[in-house]
């Protein structure tokens, strides 16, 4: 978010702050009062977040010199959308002429995280296998129960809000790699996209990149955030493409559920129920979070991510960022003082 540095506003300041960044990608986005920061690809969480670090800093400091500040979450707690001009990318003007009210309201903010895979059959199990993973993953992001100067009560607002786009959501699951370049190849050849990147679902493959792109989850206000879901996200890549490797089967679950799934944690975050789908039970967010922490914390540390690893457990004992909001927000039911709070938070 680019905000105004006293009224806390988001501002349309965009074209201030593109400058060549060393240590990774400065772009715009939909909306002129956002902007995208992203690394370049890294070989292990910690380059990824001396990296990230980096960019946090250069857009602070280059904010700053404008009279503005940066904060990350998945919404701006008082913003309308009706203020925000839209940026002068071709593109985006092209999808606000094609989705019209559903592209101008979206004032959302998400982060997204690629993981490389060296084999196109094995990105489509990964992509599958990972279906199952969203839920807990929005759970543990959610970080925007405020929208439009009102409390929601939604600890991840921003998902019903993307939700009004065409092509997200829960992915279709697909046979293999010949399956998947089929059916997209259908919705290109016929004119209803361009090409595959106007699917936005939660998770997908990404061809021009060779990784598997997760989609689902809110921006973070605390880096260590940021980085923990990172890892935790490498490591559930890394044990699905190993069981890829060995010839496993994924299990089957019923759309319905796994869509049932993620509304549930968009709408209670870590403080409600998901159903443990092996065994049709409710129960507790936060022990399926941690029972999954545990199980992959090995993966973690031979992927090198130990330590940005601990940042999931932060939020799991400490609460998620909804929750970290609604705290401050509950002491003198003031808007500018949640935000004033996430941008101390998002340069710490």
């Amino acid at each position: 978010m680019i905000l105004d540095s006293e009224s806390y506003n988001l501002a349309n300041a965009i074209e201030s702050l593109l400058e060549e960044s060393p240590d990774g990608e400065i772009k715009p986005e939909l909306m002129e009062s956002v902007l995208e920061i992203a690394t370049t690809p890294c070989q292990d969480a910690r380059q990824a977040g001396d990296q990230l670090r980096a960019l946090r800093r250069q857009v602070s400091e280059a904010a700053e010199r404008h009279g503005l500040c940066i904060g990350s979450a998945g919404t701006h707690p008082f913003a309308m959308w009706e203020d925000q001009r839209i940026s002068r990318a071709e593109r985006y003007r092209e999808l606000v002429s094609a989705l019209r009210f559903v592209a101008r309201q979206e004032i959302i903010f998400g982060l997204h995280v690629h993981v490389g895979i060296d084999d196109a059959d094995k990105a489509i199990h990964v992509t599958n296998g990972m279906r199952v993973h969203v839920p807990v993953l929005l759970a543990l992001s959610a970080n925007s129960p405020f929208w439009r100067a009102q409390a929601t009560g939604l600890s991840s607002t921003r998902m019903p809000i993307f939700r009004a786009f065409p092509r997200t959501g829960m992915p279709p699951t697909y046979k293999d790699w010949a399956d998947y370049e089929s059916r997209i190849g259908f919705m290109v050849e016929s004119g209803a996209i361009k090409d595959y990147t106007f699917l936005w679902y939660d998770v997908r493959p990404h061809p021009n990149f060779g990784t598997v792109e997760i989609r689902a989850i809110d921006a973070q206000t605390r880096v260590e955030h940021t980085l923990g879901l990172a890892a935790l996200i490498q490591a559930m890549v890394k044990e699905l493409a190993e069981h890829y490797d060995s010839g496993g089967e994924l299990a089957r679950y019923p759309y319905e559920m796994l869509e049932e799934n993620r509304w549930l944690a968009a709408r209670h975050g870590l403080e409600g129920q998901l159903v443990d789908l092996p065994h049709k039970r409710l129960v507790s967010t936060k022990e399926l979070a941690r029972r999954l922490f545990d199980r992959l914390r090995p993966h973690a540390q031979d992927l090198g991510a130990e330590q940005e690893f601990d940042g999931v457990e932060d939020i799991i004992e400490r609460g998620d960022g909804a929750t970290r909001q609604r705290i401050v927000f509950e002491a003198n039911h003031d808007f500018n003082e949640v935000v004033r709070e996430i941008v101390s938070a998002t340069t710490a």
